[in-house]
């Protein structure tokens, strides 16, 4: 048996391969980890019929299509909003921030858009959120264009983001508003 000494060159090696394997261990858990903490496809389309009172068939469509854009939430937001536009509009809302392991979060939203735009009304929505870390991280400004949304089952859908964060409302309601508008949505812990 020979004792051998190491270069710089073979330590560094060694170290920077027994580091990489620590990060790869650490990435798998955290992987592991942030999985329990995100909702299923099946349990979102189950939540947002129960709160629509529609069938999950008709949610489903909805759902299955954000899910193939974004991937698997880890919370979601329901409540209530109105909003009206002549040209200038604006949105305000009211619900609850859901997440697992963590107690659900009174929110309010709130933002004017500009453009294309004409009509009123008040929907049930459903957003579900992305990205998200600490419960008040929700508290800031999402830009968004409404006129790139659609419809899935009468279910009106579009995307904001922010940062890393990403929201994707769910619509559905009386009234009618038409057009093409871009604004923002600001949610807050109180109603301004």
């Amino acid at each position: 048996m020979t004792d051998k000494k190491l270069t710089r060159r073979e330590a560094f090696t060694r170290g920077a391969g027994g580091a990489l394997s620590l990060t790869a261990a650490m990435a798998l858990l955290n992987e592991t980890a942030s999985a329990d903490d995100t909702y299923s496809e099946n349990e979102i389309v189950q939540a947002a019929s129960d709160f629509f009172g529609m069938t999950t068939k008709a949610v489903a469509k909805a759902v299955e299509h954000i899910f193939a854009d974004l991937g698997r939430p880890n919370g979601y937001i329901t409540g209530e909003e109105i909003s009206g536009a002549f040209a200038v509009g604006l949105r305000y809302g009211d619900g609850h921030m859901h997440r697992k392991g963590f107690r659900n979060m009174k929110v309010y939203w709130q933002g004017p858009s500009i453009g294309f735009d004409i009509g009123a009304n008040a929907s049930k929505c459903f957003t579900l959120v992305y990205q998200i870390r600490r419960q008040e991280e929700i508290f800031q400004r999402y830009p968004g264009v409404e006129g790139t949304y659609y419809f899935i089952a009468g279910i009106g859908v579009n995307y904001q983001r922010t940062g890393r964060i990403s929201l994707a409302p769910m619509r559905t309601g009386v009234g009618i508003r038409a057009g093409v508008n871009a604004g923002y949505l600001s949610y807050s812990r109180e109603r301004n």
